[in-house]
């Protein structure tokens, strides 16, 4: 039956300026690593910072595995607070507010952590709580009131339920999709463009992450999981542009392990080739990012 009142209207996220979801295909791709870190690395962009930085958070939308409370080193707060008009406040941690399922969650029996609660929920309850942290979050700064510039959302993978109810209800304003080097990554994100495609969400580009290793003894890059040649064709195919390419660095998953973003690491922390790299990539990404958005 035809819907009563035609199709859905789209609408802005409450004091969000703009929305920028970070997606893939597949699972296990580094997606929610990349989310936080382009978070970070959107904040401190040199276009923006110091004088007039822009206000960034993350809203982590993958309700049955959130990984922002780890990566953020969130694990163990209690639940966010409320206003007085029933809102929920996000949690700051590194001068980032943050929301997620994880911290809406009950904790663990004997534990301080909900880190190890399932959520075994059918379609309409996802849809419920996907609307919620939505709709239902207030992203004013509690001093100044000001809105968020940029609200980064790290999405599921695939192509399901979450993905698609965001689609329909909310005006997004870039996605950018991160894959790696396999054909099995590549033949997901071929499925999460055409998804974006159809719902009018307009894709800022693709991002290849764990692209190459560069040896600290020899600095010669090693490809890994395979050349990017795939990768390259797949986003001329679709027209889309690769945003960059990033180069695999341990550092960046022990931040990830530790909750301290390795976009957030110094210089010297940061001094060895691919580490270096992987950073002057993904400031490229963000200063992308930033020109599609402000267009």
């Amino acid at each position: 039956m035809p819907r009563k009142g035609g199709p859905i209207q789209k609408r802005p996220l409450p004091y969000v300026k703009k929305v920028l979801v970070v997606a893939s295909g597949k699972g296990g791709v580094g997606k929610s690593t990349v989310a936080v870190n382009l978070a970070f690395s959107l904040a401190m962009h040199a276009e923006h910072a110091p004088r007039q930085r822009p206000r960034v958070g993350v809203l982590d939308l993958d309700i049955f595995g959130p990984s922002i409370p780890k990566l953020m080193a969130l694990e163990n707060v209690e639940e966010p607070q409320l206003t007085d008009a029933g809102a929920i406040v996000p949690i700051v941690n590194h001068g980032l507010p943050c929301m997620s399922m994880g911290f809406l969650l009950p904790k663990a029996p004997g534990t301080d952590s909900s880190a190890d609660t399932a959520v075994v929920w059918r379609g309409l309850m996802v849809q419920k709580a996907v609307q919620q942290l939505l709709f239902d979050v207030d992203w004013r700064d509690p001093e100044s009131g000001s809105e968020l510039d940029l609200l980064v959302i790290d999405m599921p993978p695939g192509t399901g339920d979450v993905p698609l109810t965001l689609g329909q209800l909310v005006k997004v304003d870039g996605a950018v999709i991160v894959s790696t080097p396999q054909d099995v990554a590549l033949t997901d994100v071929r499925k999460g463009v055409s998804m974006f495609q159809k719902v009018s969400v307009p894709i800022t580009g693709l991002l290849l992450n764990e692209s190459h290793f560069i040896c600290p003894s020899c600095t010669t890059p090693h490809e890994l999981f395979g050349p990017p040649a795939a990768f390259r064709a797949t986003a001329e195919k679709f027209g889309v542009d690769v945003l960059g390419e990033l180069p695999l660095v341990p550092g960046v998953s022990r931040g990830g392990d530790r909750g301290v973003p390795y976009a957030l690491y110094n210089a010297n922390e940061t001094a060895d080739p691919g580490g270096k790299e992987w950073k002057e990539t993904l400031a490229g990404v963000a200063g992308k990012v930033w020109q599609f958005l402000s267009r």
